[in-house]
């Protein structure tokens, strides 16, 4: 859930030296990788579960082999022969890693779903998909070959797909970032609440800096996937659901957790509309939210911290940013020997990677508390987005390293 100043020194780590053009390697389309991750703190597992072509291509189509952010895993795209140069690479982070901090992954094992896009190759390629711990080590990896004519990539073309209404249209539709908006637990005759609640989530989000003033490089739309409940579901309160995605509170025994684990499904639902980044809307009256970088966020949409609440989720699943709030020490996530890949925090092993420059001109300090733990983590402001919901803006710390995020995938 989570360039700073960093950033050229991050992507000089992870970029490849040579530079693509996308029409030479990729068609307009999309295949969807859809991926099992099992396993407990001490062994982990990836399996290929299905692979499936959908049309159109809204992801970048510039920088096609860099990252501006490491996350705790990557997806590699690379040819096949010669010196397999690498044609794509994609950044994120998932619930299956987030559980692996928690005591129950000690005791048990677990398998969660998983789904990345990459552009749909021309010719037969080689992906890989690798998962980081918190001591930014490889834990786990997998190689497999995609061969684009394979009969049983499944076809999404000609199968219904949900209708969506498009609620702002980017300058350049071509170099932008693709947001939809998706609806869950709001039934059929709810879809007019749900498009106030993206009109509602949509102002509250450029009424933040540097989107209010960048945004007219979003492209922004509404998918109207109808639930047959109203609501969802609070498992510590015996309330079961039957909705679009299946999604809960309680994520981890958390009681404001509230995500879902079907992945599959919420992509099934946004097939043949335009869309890279996922901010699903729950119709709810009971606070919570949650947020994964580069996968999705969900938000509580029935209280006053609706409109925080949205922007703070949207921080962590497009902008990588950590949360700049402590519960304790339990379950730690970050260490001493490790600087955080998220922007926004620093256990100070790497500082000068971080905000450095900033501190040392006055413009930042060093604020004890972060990443959930009271010790060992640092923020650079007393408060921000990303720490309560009473703050109006993001700290300049974040502004920045929004700023360059958006950059990347836009200039």
């Amino acid at each position: 859930m989570r360039i700073t100043l960093v950033s050229i020194a991050l992507l000089l780590t992870f970029i490849s030296t040579h530079a693509q053009k996308f029409e030479d390697y990729f068609e307009d389309r999309t295949l969807r990788l859809d991926y099992t991750f099992s396993g407990n703190q001490t062994h982990s597992e990836i399996y290929v579960d299905e692979l499936v072509s959908m049309p159109r291509w809204y992801g970048k189509r510039e920088r096609l082999a860099e990252v501006p952010l490491k996350g705790n895993g990557q997806v590699i795209v690379r040819t096949t022969s010669g010196d397999k140069q690498i044609i794509y690479r994609n950044s994120f982070s998932t619930l299956y890693q987030e559980w692996l901090s928690t005591e129950e992954s000690r005791r048990v094992q677990k398998s969660f779903e998983n789904v990345f896009l990459v552009p749909y190759p021309k010719q037969p390629v080689i992906i890989t998909v690798e998962l980081y711990d918190y001591h930014d080590k490889t834990v786990c990896s997998m190689t497999h070959t995609v061969d684009p004519q394979d009969i049983l990539i499944r076809k999404t073309d000609q199968i219904a797909h949900t209708p969506f209404v498009t609620l702002q249209q980017a300058q350049d539709t071509t170099r932008c970032i693709h947001i939809a908006y998706v609806a869950e637990g709001y039934q059929q005759q709810e879809m007019n609440t749900f498009l106030e609640d993206c009109k509602t989530a949509i102002e509250a989000l450029f009424q933040h800096e540097p989107f209010m003033q960048l945004r007219n490089r979003f492209n922004i739309i509404a998918v109207l996937s109808p639930s047959v409940d109203s609501g969802t579901s609070e498992p510590a309160n015996g309330i079961w659901k039957n909705t679009a995605l299946g999604s809960h509170f309680d994520t981890f025994y958390s009681d404001r957790y509230l995500t879902t684990l079907h992945l599959k499904k919420l992509h099934d639902v946004l097939s043949g509309t335009p869309y890279e980044h996922i901010i699903i809307l729950v119709n709810t009256e009971k606070y919570g939210g949650g947020g994964i970088y580069n996968s999705y966020n969900l938000s509580y949409t029935r209280g006053k911290n609706f409109r925080p609440v949205v922007v703070h989720e949207f921080g962590h699943s497009f902008g990588g940013l950590g949360d700049e709030y402590a519960y304790g020490n339990d379950d730690p996530m970050y260490f001493p020997d490790t600087e955080p890949w998220e922007p926004n925090i620093t256990t100070k092993c790497n500082f000068s990677a971080k905000w450095e420059n900033l501190y040392n001109e006055g413009k930042a300090g060093l604020f004890e508390g972060g990443g959930y733990l009271t010790n060992g983590v640092w923020r650079g402001f007393e408060d921000c987005r990303m720490r309560t919901n009473e703050e109006p803006e993001f700290c300049l710390i974040c502004k920045l390293a929004l700023t360059r995020l958006i950059d990347f995938y836009t200039k």
